[in-house]
């Protein structure tokens, strides 16, 4: 197996079907709107903008250049296509109290963010076996507190695991969290890929109103499956 060819976010899932485009429609999608008037409306790019602005959190530009990009303590962290990004949006549990972890194996908080900014991590050296991904989620600071209040209390509630989209993840351990951030939860989830058991290492971190969350695989060593501290740390410094 080329560890090194393996996408971080679709490493332990196979493709996944893209949310539908008309969650978002009004209940009088199908009938004429009459032409706005006066002031042209915003885009969607100028209401992310404002929306970011009204909570204090950071848009999807300046996500983009707060992201950690390129080498950083031993990792190189690279773009991820929207495609393989949008593939992981809205899975869904089977328990509601496991919701938050579901949420954080396709790459989102179970909270609707501003905006996020995703990257693959693979390790600089080739002796390194560890790959897995990053990705940064605005929020107001309030709700970025309740996103790692309730992932810490689903990793408690959820020792036996759970099932998303026809997969099972069978375990979750709670491991030690670094202390880095205003708040940080550390887990490990074992996904059942037909006979293989693939355990994946979380680390999220919470700065103000921004969740970073950092994902790991080893598949020749789970115990050095986490994210190393310092690519943690590299992130939060430029926050």
């Amino acid at each position: 197996m080329r560890l090194r060819s393996v996408l971080p976010i679709a490493a332990v899932m196979p493709a996944l079907l893209l949310a539908s485009a008309c969650s978002d429609e009004s209940p009088n999608a199908g009938e004429k709107q009459p032409k706005a008037t006066g002031k042209a409306a915003q885009s969607p790019a100028e209401k992310e903008a404002a929306e970011a602005k009204r909570l204090g959190t950071l848009d999807t530009p300046a996500l983009e250049k707060a992201i950690v990009t390129g080498k950083a303590a031993g990792y190189e962290a690279k773009k991820i296509s929207k495609a393989d990004v949008e593939a992981g949006r809205d899975m869904e549990a089977d328990q509601k109290k496991c919701q938050p972890l579901a949420s954080m194996i396709g790459g989102f908080t179970h909270l609707a963010p501003v905006a996020t900014a995703h990257r693959s991590l693979q390790a600089t050296e080739a002796a390194n076996a560890t790959v897995g991904s990053m990705w940064l989620a605005s929020h107001s600071e309030e709700n970025a507190t309740r996103v790692m209040d309730e992932l810490g209390t689903a990793v408690t509630a959820c020792p036996k695991g759970f099932k998303t989209l026809g997969l099972t993840y069978g375990k979750v351990e709670k491991l030690p969290a670094p202390k880095l951030g205003d708040q940080a939860v550390a887990y490990r989830i074992t996904g059942d890929i037909g006979k293989q058991k693939m355990p994946m290492t979380y680390t999220v971190v919470r700065s103000g109103g921004i969740v970073a969350a950092f994902y790991g695989v080893n598949m020749l060593d789970p115990a050095k499956a986490a994210i190393p501290e310092a690519v943690v740390k590299a992130q939060l410094d430029r926050l």
